[in-house]
């Protein structure tokens, strides 16, 4: 009896053997190609990829703060990666810098605006302005030619062009405020959302409709469904503004294709040589 036991366990091992090592890739092969994020690349890694010709970096800016009892805290920081990521990908020769999660949310003491409510981190705007500043030179140390600021929430969007002003004046690259992507975002996506029937008190402006569906046509998980409802009920003293009772990830990805094309036209438009100038496309 344990002669048979020990035989079918030597059996089992082998075959197990063998499927991980038919798992294995060939001698040689070439590991796997790394993706837009440059986070996930090595440092050679980006270096090659820079020296082939890829010297356009996208800066997703997200926020973290209060969206309400039925979105997270970090639904800017998701979405604007994620997002980042698809307009790079389509790009085909941009790569993707790590999130800025730490952004102007308002007064600390007293709390203004969204400081009012739990987890919500502000930062002085110097402060936020000199940290994009220096993003985009030290992306330009290395080989990148032109910068775009990618912000995802309405109340940076000067500082951002100031930012890159800054940048600009320094001559060593290119910083551009990619107003294309919060325009899509909201002004384009508002339209859209108007054109199926939807009013501007649903849409909103904040936790709203058109906010919720962006949300979950990201990822479902920045949003509670449990929680719409006390979304809905609670208007601005719950920390929304608009309805999100009838969004839906159907909605949401309408808004995602209009920020993923009108960022990648724009981007192109930007990165066009100027006229009498040596700037590389």
């Amino acid at each position: 009896m344990l002669h048979l036991h020990t035989s079918v366990v030597r059996r089992a091992l082998a075959i197990a053997g063998l499927t991980q090592l038919l798992a294995m890739p060939p001698a040689g092969a070439a590991p796997a190609s790394p993706g837009v994020y440059l986070e996930e690349m090595t440092s050679p890694e980006l270096r090659d990829r820079i020296a082939a010709g890829t010297t356009t970096a996208l800066v997703p800016i997200g926020g973290t703060e209060q969206s309400g009892p039925h979105i997270v805290l970090g639904k800017h920081n998701v979405r604007a990666r994620v997002l980042a990521g698809r307009i790079a990908a389509q790009l085909g020769d941009a790569v993707v810098a790590p999130v800025v999660a730490y952004v102007p949310e308002g007064a600390i003491a007293p709390p203004a605006a969204h400081m009012r409510f739990a987890g919500t981190i502000s930062i002085p705007d110097a402060a936020f302005e000199a940290l994009l500043e220096a993003t985009a030179k030290s992306l330009c140390q290395h080989g990148i030619r032109d910068v775009f600021f990618l912000g995802d929430h309405g109340g940076y969007q000067t500082n951002e062009a100031k930012a890159a002003a800054r940048v600009n004046r320094s001559g060593n690259c290119r910083a551009h405020a990619l107003g294309a992507y919060y325009d899509a975002a909201t002004t384009t996506f508002d339209a859209d959302l108007k054109q199926r029937g939807f009013k501007d008190a649903e849409i909103g402006t904040h936790a709203g409709l058109a906010d919720t569906a962006l949300s979950l046509a990201v990822d479902p998980a920045l949003v509670r469904p449990a929680q719409i409802a006390a979304g809905s009920r609670g208007g601005v003293r719950a920390g929304v503004h608009g309805d999100p009772a009838r969004a839906t990830a159907e909605l949401g990805r309408i808004g995602v294709e209009r920020i993923v094309d009108a960022s990648v036209a724009a981007i192109r438009a930007a990165r066009e040589p100027i006229p009498n100038s040596s700037h590389r496309k």
